[in-house]
This record gives C-alpha cells, sequence and structure tokens, in this order.
C-alpha cells in the first residue's frame, strides 16, 4: 500500500511539473473573432438552428452562464454563438463596458435571440441588428436585466427602446419581453429565489421534466407589476425564500415598527412567463421572459431545463421537448458569485474558444494541496489539502474529497469554504 502511494505521488508530481511545462509553453492565443461559436453536434433535435446570446450586464455573471448554456443546447444538436462586452483597447470581456458588443451582425441569420444585458448604449451599426432582429417576427428569450436591457444616453437613434423613454414606455423590456425594471422584491443579496410552478400552466411545454424545487436562483425576486399586461401568461412564480440556498424555505412575514405587516410571498411575483410580440412585419413572435439569471442558477439541473426547454418552444419546436433532454453540464462549470466588479478580468472569447476546444480540466490531490489544472495546462486553482485518496466534483462545481482516511468534506470552490 506503501508502494502505491510513493509511486501515485511520484506520478502527480511529474504531472504537475509538466503541466506548468505546458503552461510556459502554450502561447496566448491568437486573435480572432471576438465571440464564441460552438458547432452543433449532428443529429441533434436542433439540427439547422442557430441561437445567439447577446450578453452584456455588471452583476449576474452572464459572461460565464451563458457559455454554459450554449454549450448545453449544442449537444443538443444547435449552432450557438454567445456575444460579450467588449474592451476595445484589450480584446477582454468586461461588462462595464456599455457601448460595444462585436458581431451583432449574426442577429442578421438567427433563428432565436437570447437576450442578456443590461443599460446598453450601443452605437447605432451595432443596434440596428439587435432592432432589424425584434422586428422581423423572429423568436426572443429575455433573461433577468433584458427587462432594462437599454439606457441610450449617447446613441439617440434607438432611444425608444430604452427602459426609460417619452416615446415607448418601458421600451423593449415593457413592450417585448412584458415588464420593464421596477424594483428589487426579494432582499438582494440575502434572499434567494426558488421557482414555484403555476398550477394552470402546469401541462405547458416548457415545464416538461421540471421537478417542484430544481428550479432555483441565489438573486433575488424581481418585482413585476400586476396585472401584467395582455398577452403574457405567468408560468412560473417566484418564493421568496428567507436565505441563499433553495431549502432555507419561505421568508416570513415582516412586521415593522408601526405594526404594518408585509408578505413578500402574498402575492408571488411572475418569475416566468410567455408572450407574442408583433414587429414591423407583421408577424407574431413568440416570446419567453424570466427574471432568473445568475450564472449560479445554472448549477441547478431545473433551471437549465427550464432555458433549454423554452429555447425549443420559442422555436416552435415543443414536440421535441421530453423529460431527458440531456441538460447536464459541460466541462468544469463553478460560476462565480454574482454582484458589481466581480468579472474575472482579462478573460478574452479567445481564451474561451481555448480552453473549450481542449475540453478537459483536472482536479487532483497531491503534494499537500488540492490543484485543477486548466484546459491550457495552466494551474487554475489550489488549496492546501493533505490525505488525499479519493476525490470527486458534483454537479454544482462543489468538490468532495477524503481527509486522513475517516472524514468525508465538501468544499465550495469558490470561497475555499469546508
Amino acid at each position: 500500500m506503501r508502494r502505491f502511494a510513493l509511486l501515485r505521488c511520484v506520478l502527480v508530481s511529474i504531472f504537475l511539473a509538466l503541466a506548468g511545462l505546458l503552461s510556459a509553453q502554450n502561447p496566448a492565443p491568437s486573435a480572432g473573432e471576438p465571440w464564441l461559436t460552438f458547432a452543433a453536434k449532428d443529429g441533434g433535435p436542433g439540427a439547422g438552428k442557430h441561437i445567439v446570446f447577446v450578453t452584456g450586464e455588471e452583476e449576474y455573471r452572464s459572461e460565464e452562464g451563458m457559455p454554459q448554456l450554449a454549450r448545453i443546447l449544442a449537444r443538443l444538436g444547435f449552432r450557438c454563438t454567445v456575444l460579450f462586452a467588449i474592451d476595445p483597447k484589450t480584446g477582454a470581456i468586461d461588462p462595464g463596458v456599455l457601448d460595444n458588443i462585436p458581431g451583432m451582425e449574426v442577429l442578421d441569420s438567427a433563428d432565436l435571440m437570447v437576450a442578456f444585458t443590461r443599460f446598453r448604449d450601443l452605437p447605432d451599426a451595432q443596434m440596428q441588428h439587435f432592432v432589424d432582429y425584434v422586428e422581423s417576427g423572429r423568436p426572443v428569450i429575455g433573461l433577468r436585466t433584458a427587462t432594462h436591457a437599454f439606457d441610450a444616453k449617447k446613441n439617440k437613434t434607438f432611444r425608444r427602446w430604452s427602459w426609460r423613454n417619452s416615446e415607448w414606455e418601458g421600451g423593449f423590456g415593457r413592450n417585448v419581453l412584458g415588464e420593464t425594471w421596477v424594483d428589487h422584491h426579494g432582499g438582494h443579496g440575502w434572499q434567494s429565489t426558488l421557482g414555484v410552478i403555476v398550477p394552470e400552466a402546469k401541462a405547458h411545454p416548457i415545464l416538461r421534466g421540471i421537478r417542484p424545487g430544481t428550479v432555483w436562483d441565489p438573486s433575488d425576486v424581481y418585482t413585476v407589476r400586476l396585472p401584467q399586461p395582455q398577452g403574457c401568461s405567468p408560468i412560473l412564480l417566484g418564493e421568496v425564500l428567507a436565505g441563499m440556498t433553495a431549502d432555507s424555505g419561505p421568508a416570513k412575514p415582516q412586521t415593522d415598527d408601526k405594526g404594518n405587516t408585509r408578505d413578500l410571498n402574498a402575492p408571488r411575483m411572475p418569475l416566468a412567463w410567455t408572450n407574442t410580440y408583433r414587429g414591423k412585419a407583421g408577424k407574431d413572435a413568440r416570446v419567453f421572459a424570466t427574471t432568473l439569471g445568475a450564472a449560479q442558477a445554472f448549477t441547478f439541473a431545473g433551471t437549465r431545463r427550464l432555458l433549454v426547454n423554452a429555447c425549443f418552444w420559442a422555436l416552435g419546436m415543443e414536440s421535441a421537448i421530453t423529460v431527458d433532454l440531456d441538460v447536464s453540464l459541460i466541462g468544469a462549470f463553478a460560476p462565480s458569485a454574482f454582484g458589481f466588479g466581480k468579472h474575472k478580468q482579462g478573460v478574452t472569447p479567445q481564451q474561451l474558444r481555448a480552453e473549450a476546444a481542449v475540453g478537459h480540466r483536472v482536479l487532483l490531490g497531491a503534494d499537500g494541496r488540492l490543484v485543477q489544472v486548466a484546459a491550457d495546462g495552466s494551474i487554475e486553482w489550489q488549496m492546501p489539502w493533505s490525505g488525499i485518496h479519493d476525490l470527486h466534483r458534483l454537479p454544482d462545481g462543489k468538490i468532495v474529497a477524503q481527509r486522513d482516511g475517516h472524514i468525508v468534506s465538501v468544499i465550495d470552490p469558490a470561497t475555499k469554504q469546508v
């Protein structure tokens, strides 16, 4: 047994040394298109369809969550393109850059657009492609901050699409999706959200295969004005939870110092709904909107399935929605916590493309530490750990590790808490 353990340590040490060598020898990815495209897997039900994700918001890590969703959909046969807010000086993904999402022209040939932007002020040349797409009558999906997707301050041509304007009350969010920005309904950063199926909508194709308690988001419920505009049909309601885990239980009614009691779950706010929008082409487009969207929400299978099913439904492909569609995660997915100024600095689409092309990270234990080796051979995460014999990564990104022969621990890689 000791010889085996010694041999294993030697082999792992050699692997780590090779990983460092690979990291030193591999050059930075060459310049290329500042977006991601995932080729469709042959034979999937989404064959022949192109989905474009337009991201650009500063808080909920859409730049991490949407590539994962795109990879899952590509496995189901869709060709997927993910656009990002890009710093033109560095080429890095920077959601704080409000006026640049290169590649918007790919919307011209898209079959479905998934919008996840916040307060963008895009130049006319980029915004024109977005407007043309929506007005064409093709389907639209909007996540969370897409209710307040635009805030034109410098570029005025398409100001009516802004969340605040005098021409089209509520802009894109209110008139296309069904709501604009109103307020936080739950406690932001301390009350998370559980999706509750609307009884009258339980047979809706988008809910097919979704079990109660599996749709969760660490971000809070948004306020949605009731009744919703004509055409909006809620399928999920947002239960305000008492804490930041899915098993926190519903938030209790609160009484203020004047004796006034408020129950955030009476009524529950719509969390996901369908709508239609008739654009200038005179065609009714299918619309799906949800105030879900933090990247960490996609560690929950039900949240992933909701969005995957919504894509099929929006494209009129509800007959392809089955309870066993593969919505499992692809690669290592340990998304960052939501919050302003917390995006990963200096990451480029080219780097993400290189990682996705290799497709494998390695998690191992050696030399008194746990180490995660990136797809390019570099060490991207590590923490002290001893006595390792067994190691496993859970679907939500947490790590299960044995320690000292008799303890099993669960580790959160983001905080290194055990």
